[in-house]
Parts: C-alpha cells; structure tokens; sequence
C-alpha cells in the first residue's frame, strides 16, 4: 500500500492527519484547480480492476462495484467505518485480528500507537459489504487522536476485559465520550472480551447485561482466543449497516437486538 505519512506524528501505517492522501496526487488540469480530497469517485456500471488511488469518504458509501483496497482485489456494493474502542488492554487488536485473519495473537505485544486499520469484505444477504475497520489506542495521550474519527464512524464496538474491572468501570466514560463526539445515529455494541479467561474473570456476565440494558445496547461476550462470538459481532454490525443503507419496501425492518440474542452462543441482548 502507498500510504503517506505526516512528519511528527508516530502511528501503525495509517494517517493521523486530514490531510494525508493515499496513493499518487491527482495533475492538475489546464484551466482548472486540483480536485478536492473529499470528491466522491465517478459511478461505474461494472467491476473495474484494483488499482491505488484514495479511499471514498468514510461517511459516504461509495458507489457498486469499487474495488477493496488492500484487500486482494475484492469487489464491494457498499462500505462502512467500524471503530474499536475501549480501554488500552482489552484486547481491541486480537479481536481484530482473529476476524481478518482467523488467528490468535498469542504472547504479549506493543499497544496499538494511534491508529490502525484493516479492511474485510462480507457477503451479506446477496451485497458485498467492506468494513474498514479501525482499531484505536486505549490510551489516554492518544485520545485526542481518535476523537477526529469518531465523526465519520458509522458503528463503534465498545470493549472491556471480564479480568479487568477498571476496564468495565470505565465504560460509562466511554459512551460520553462517544455520545459527545460521535454522530446520533451511530451503531453501537458492547462487548466483553476474554472469557475464556475463566479463572481471571472479575466481571459477571450479569454485570455486562445490566450495564447494556441501562443504555440499551446489544451485547455479547466474546474471546479473541477461542473466537466465540468475533464473527457474529462484526457481522450483525454489517446487517445493520446494510440494511439502514438500502432501506427497500419489501424488505422487513432487520433488528439487531433480535439477531444477537437469536444467533450468538451464550450471547445476549438487551433492550
């Protein structure tokens, strides 16, 4: 990937700044100005061949038929920004991971510096729907950082480690932060990570469903180690997502309450 970076800032290979692009600059044209960072790309009728060059505005779904960047040429209908958010810790990155890749991150590693992001395209109901999915630092430096994203976020995940209670005392900060800085109609989960830690846990399943209930989150308890519940996460997030863009007359009204407690395996949901 051909990724800008801007002097001064120390991140994983994304931009912290608005004004980095991605891929080549766009020539000027004779009479003309360059065109805005934020133009959308032209309507195509069909599946064009990957190539770089930059990403639509997060908070515009871009036009069928765009090819995924990074992601090895897949074709996408529709795209959206998922953010991971939460306490330095809580496993953000392993969740991330186990979802794109399938795998553990085993061992200890460097805390996410920033931000960083991946892309994954999931076939949802007939669409081809691209998460962009960022995955934030938990620490307090960098919170200025991710506040700039929360804007164009279309569904945040909100995690707390079951082993840590500062991590889930810590959740009621988060959702002002989010409510403060994020748009109204964002989608919103709460997860709580690592149980399969079971001799660690000092948050009770219970704790996390009163806690839901309270603000009326979808909730789950997921395991980035076992994979319990990552998929399904990520996935009713996409349904969300697909079905708020789409909107069609004949298509019953998709509830994502519903579908968590329904599908997830020792899952649950409240209203």
């Amino acid at each position: 990937d051909s990724i800008s970076e801007c002097p001064g800032h120390l991140h994983l290979r994304t931009p912290l700044c608005p004004g980095s692009r991605i891929g080549k600059k766009t020539p000027k044209s004779k009479g003309g100005s360059v065109p805005a960072a934020s133009s959308a790309l032209p309507a195509t009728k069909g599946p064009r061949s990957a190539r770089p060059g930059p990403e639509a505005p997060p908070n515009r779904p871009p036009q069928s038929g765009r090819p995924s960047l990074g992601s090895g040429g897949d074709f996408y209908d529709v795209a959206f920004k998922v953010m991971l958010v939460g306490d330095s810790g809580v496993g953000k990155t392993c969740l991330l991971v186990r979802f794109k890749d399938g795998a553990f991150l085993a061992g200890t590693f460097i805390s996410t510096v920033g931000i960083d992001f991946r892309n994954k395209v999931l076939d949802v109901d007939g669409m081809k729907v691209k998460l962009q999915i960022w995955d934030t630092a938990g620490q307090e430096r960098f919170r200025s950082v991710t506040h700039a994203y929360y804007r164009d976020a279309h569904a945040l995940l909100l995690l707390y480690d079951v082993t840590n209670k500062a991590s889930f005392d810590n959740i009621q900060a988060w959702l002002t932060e989010i409510q403060e800085y994020a748009n109204r109609d964002v989608v919103l989960m709460l997860l709580g990570n690592k149980v399969d830690s079971t001799q660690e846990r000092v948050v009770k399943r219970e704790d996390g469903e009163k806690l839901a209930k309270e603000y009326g989150l979808p909730f789950m308890e997921t395991s980035a180690k076992t994979g319990l519940n990552v998929d399904l996460a990520f996935t009713a997030i996409a349904k969300e997502l697909k079905h708020r863009s789409v909107k069609a007359p004949s298509e019953s009204r998709f509830r994502l309450h519903d579908y968590v407690r329904r599908e997830g395996r020792g899952a649950s949901c409240c209203r």
